[in-house]
């Protein structure tokens, strides 16, 4: 019984320390899990591309308006809608019955004076030794070399009317002023056309090459002439700026142009200066009035910014990044972008040179959290020009 009672207390006390044990670990706390590990890009200053997207519209090379320049009938429309003519091309021919009639008409007046001319240089050649020999008076003689003279002027006046009637006369055949891309017509045969109403038959634009006209704001070329003073843009000439082309359906149009046209003025309505492109358009891929984004390549910036591509998240305010803090705390930081070179973001506001950037480990880290800054990788050929920054 006695053996019984000392197993039973040493039971006992073994439950009691087994107690004492779990409620001591009840009470610490688990050690926290270390930081996560990022990867950094540190910012800075290198020399970019500096690139300006502005809106513009596409606009013909050449236009010109097909109108009527004498009074008449349609005849015929002698070209194809829509296709491309070349200069002097027939496009219609109004009825030339009436003008081919006063042709005529000053044709025979014409020959008449030319008559007229013959014969008072008859008399005249006829009343010369008669003044020699003084069988005739000299006012006699003054008289028929007025009337030759009177008789010349009638044949010049006659030839005009004979040229402005044969002019009027190849009126009626319509060609095209320039070659291009002839349009609708705007008369159907049967129709009177007046030369003094100014008629419009049909227009022909030249579409290659072409011009795509945009403005830029009076406040974005002050600051591009001060950064070109200050030297923190290198601008080529006029006539070397490449300017790349975005169609409205966002594909790249594929062939350059240049800047041809900057207008010295300033629009008082909008407060912008007026530019213009010339570009190649071969596969007539470009039409007038069409819808286009141009990207102009204005000069290298000394001091550009750049981040990849893959540190920039984007939302409805626009671009953000995370960037590594003092205390190697994360913090949001809301960029502005320029353009996309490559792989990377041009940042114009919000990063400085020696911002620490996370480019690797995005999804582990949370605003306002410490993070671990993984050791530098060598750097490939293909790598962006910044460099990943060590602990």
């Amino acid at each position: 019984m006695r053996r019984f009672a000392t197993l039973r207390n040493a039971a006992c006390a073994l439950a009691g320390a087994a107690m004492l044990a779990l409620a001591g670990c009840a009470g610490e706390a688990p050690p926290p899990p270390p930081p996560p590990e990022v990867g950094i890009v540190t910012i800075r200053a290198q020399p970019v591309t500096n690139v300006i997207t502005l809106p513009g519209r596409v606009q013909a090379v050449r236009t010109a308006e097909v109108r009527a320049r004498v009074d008449g009938i349609v005849q015929r429309r002698l070209y194809e809608e829509g296709t491309d003519v070349r200069a002097g091309q027939a496009l219609f021919a109004i009825d030339p019955r009436e003008l081919r009639a006063s042709y005529n008409a000053v044709q025979a007046s014409l020959a008449r004076a030319q008559a007229n001319a013959a014969n008072a240089q008859q008399d005249v050649d006829r009343y010369r030794p008669l003044l020699v020999d003084n069988a005739i008076s000299k006012q006699e003689y003054d008289t028929a070399v007025a009337r030759l003279r009177s008789a010349q002027a009638d044949v010049a006046q006659a030839r005009a009317q004979v040229e402005s009637a044969r002019l009027s006369l190849s009126y009626t055949t319509v060609t095209a002023p320039i070659s291009g891309r002839a349009g609708r017509a705007q008369v159907t045969e049967g129709a009177l056309v007046s030369a003094a109403g100014g008629t419009s038959l049909t227009t022909i634009e030249q579409i290659d090459p072409i011009y795509v006209n945009f403005s830029q704001s009076s406040s974005d070329l002050m600051a591009i002439r001060r950064d070109i003073a200050s030297g923190r843009l290198d601008l080529p000439g006029l006539n070397r700026i490449a300017v790349q082309l975005e169609l409205e359906n966002g594909d790249s149009y594929g062939i350059e142009g240049h800047i041809d046209f900057l207008d010295l003025a300033i629009d008082e309505a909008t407060g912008t200066a007026a530019l213009r492109a010339e570009f190649p358009n071969p596969a007539r891929l470009l039409l007038p009035g069409q819808f286009v984004r141009a990207h102009l390549q204005a000069g290298i910036k000394a001091d550009g910014i750049v981040v990849p591509q893959r540190a920039v998240t984007m939302g409805p305010q626009g671009g953000s990044v995370m960037v590594v803090g003092a205390k190697d705390i994360v913090e949001v930081r809301q960029i502005r972008l320029g353009d996309l070179q490559g792989s990377n973001w041009v940042v114009l506001n919000g990063l400085k040179p020696g911002d620490r950037v996370i480019v690797s480990g995005l999804q582990k880290v949370q605003p306002g959290q410490p993070v671990r800054i993984a050791a530098p990788k060598a750097e490939s050929k293909a790598a962006p020009k910044q460099q990943p920054a060590a602990r």
